[in-house]
C-alpha cells in the first residue's frame, strides 16, 4: 500500500474540492482558450502527396482522407531496421481503435505512418489486434518532412518540437492535414513530446488517482511500459 494523505471528514473534504474544482475550471477554460488558438493557425500548402505501402497496395496521403476534409496521422516510432514497434507509441496506440469510429462522424480520418516495411507493421498490428489503418512511409522522406525521422548523417538545422536537437533515429508526433477545396492538401498542426500527452486515455486516468503516473522514481518516463502482451501475469506492487 501507498501512504494516504490525512483523512479528514466530507465537509473539510468538500471545500477543499471544490477549491481543486476551481483551478479545473481555469484549466477547461484555458484549454478551450488554446483549442480555439490551434483551430486559427494558418495552414501551409503540401509540395507533394506522399505514397505509402499500405494493405492495398500504394496510396497516397490524399488517399489517407477517404471522404473526410481532415486527416490526423499519428507518427509510429517503428524504424526500418525495427522487429517490433516502439513500446511508448504502442502505449498509446492501444487507445487509437475505439476512437476511429468516432472520429470518422466528425469528418475526421485517422491513420499511423511508420517507416518500417508495411509486412512488418501489418505483423504486428495483428499481433496486438489493432485494426487502425497503417501504412509504411519507408523510402519516403515523411518522416522527416514532419520532424519525427533524422538520419544517423549530420545535418544542420534539426528542429524536435520546435527546438533544436541533435537526435537520430525516430520519435513520435502527431499531424493534422486538411484537403483544399482545389484538391490540394494543406498542413494545419503537429504536435510533439509532452504534446502527445492528451492522446493516452490510461495516463489520463491515472491522472486522476492519488498515485497519479507514479514515475518521479523511475529511470525515464514511460519505463514501466510493456506492450499490452508483454505484462506479467502478476505485476509487482508498486507502492
Amino acid at each position: 500500500m501507498f501512504q494516504f494523505q490525512t483523512l479528514t471528514d466530507r465537509d473539510t473534504w468538500l471545500k477543499e474540492r471544490l477549491a481543486l474544482l476551481d483551478l479545473e475550471k481555469q484549466l477547461s477554460r484555458k484549454r478551450d482558450e488554446i483549442a480555439a488558438a490551434r483551430r486559427n493557425l494558418p495552414w501551409v500548402r503540401l509540395q507533394s502527396d506522399y505514397k505509402f505501402a499500405s494493405s492495398g497496395g500504394e496510396v497516397s496521403l490524399s488517399d489517407l482522407f477517404g471522404e473526410h476534409p481532415q486527416l490526423v496521422i499519428y507518427h509510429f516510432m517503428f524504424d526500418e531496421d525495427w522487429e517490433e514497434g516502439c513500446k511508448s507509441c504502442s502505449y498509446f496506440a492501444d487507445s487509437f481503435d475505439r476512437a476511429v469510429d468516432h472520429l470518422a462522424a466528425r469528418d475526421t480520418a485517422f491513420a499511423c505512418v511508420s517507416n518500417a516495411p508495411f509486412a512488418r507493421l501489418d505483423a504486428y498490428r495483428k499481433r496486438l489486434g489493432w485494426s487502425f489503418n497503417w501504412v509504411s512511409a519507408e523510402g519516403t522522406s515523411f518522416g522527416e518532412d514532419f520532424g519525427v525521422t533524422f538520419p544517423d548523417t549530420p545535418k544542420s538545422g534539426k528542429t524536435y518540437n520546435y527546438r533544436a536537437t541533435s537526435a537520430t533515429g525516430e520519435l513520435p508526433g502527431l499531424s493534422v492535414f486538411c484537403r483544399l477545396e482545389d484538391g490540394g492538401i494543406a498542413h494545419a498542426y503537429s504536435t510533439y513530446s509532452r504534446g502527445l500527452d492528451a492522446l493516452n486515455v490510461t495516463y489520463s486516468l491515472l491522472d486522476h488517482t492519488p498515485l497519479g503516473r507514479n514515475e518521479g522514481d523511475l529511470a525515464h518516463t514511460m519505463s514501466w511500459v510493456e506492450r499490452r502482451d508483454e505484462y506479467a501475469a502478476a505485476r509487482p506492487s508498486i507502492d
